[in-house]
């Protein structure tokens, strides 16, 4: 990820990244097994990409200061990005696009409060 080149943009990088944080322990909290944090490939970056129960994660995490507010942040760019990235990330994987995969999304509002929408682009 750039460095942030202002104050705001400095905050916003810190709180994305603290936001981050949360959505892993909360996976690992679950017995996933993290497998790549702020994975890039030409599709764009998945945030967070665990395995739970054999299943490829693909996690994007949105925080806000309500859970209406995280979840808003949530884009139709985004969310092809998101899918894009899977598939090219799948592509390494022995079973390829077999891969057992599904796409969550992390809501992190309020004072710490986590939610993990699982298949929440309605894959697999």
């Amino acid at each position: 990820m750039p460095e942030p080149r202002s104050i705001t943009g400095l905050r916003a990088h810190l709180a994305g990244g603290a936001a981050e944080e949360q959505a892993e322990r909360a996976y690992l909290a679950r017995g996933a097994e993290v497998l790549e944090r702020r994975w890039r490939g030409e599709g764009g970056e998945v945030d967070l990409i665990v395995c739970e129960g054999g299943v490829v994660v693909f996690v994007e995490v949105k925080s806000g200061r309500s859970r209406d507010a995280a979840l808003a942040r949530i884009t139709p760019a985004q969310m092809r990005r998101v899918q894009a990235s899977a598939g090219l990330y799948l592509d390494r994987e022995p079973a390829g696009a077999l891969s057992e995969a599904r796409i969550d999304v992390v809501l992190v509002f309020g004072t710490g409060e986590v939610e993990i929408l699982e298949n929440a682009f309605g894959q697999g």
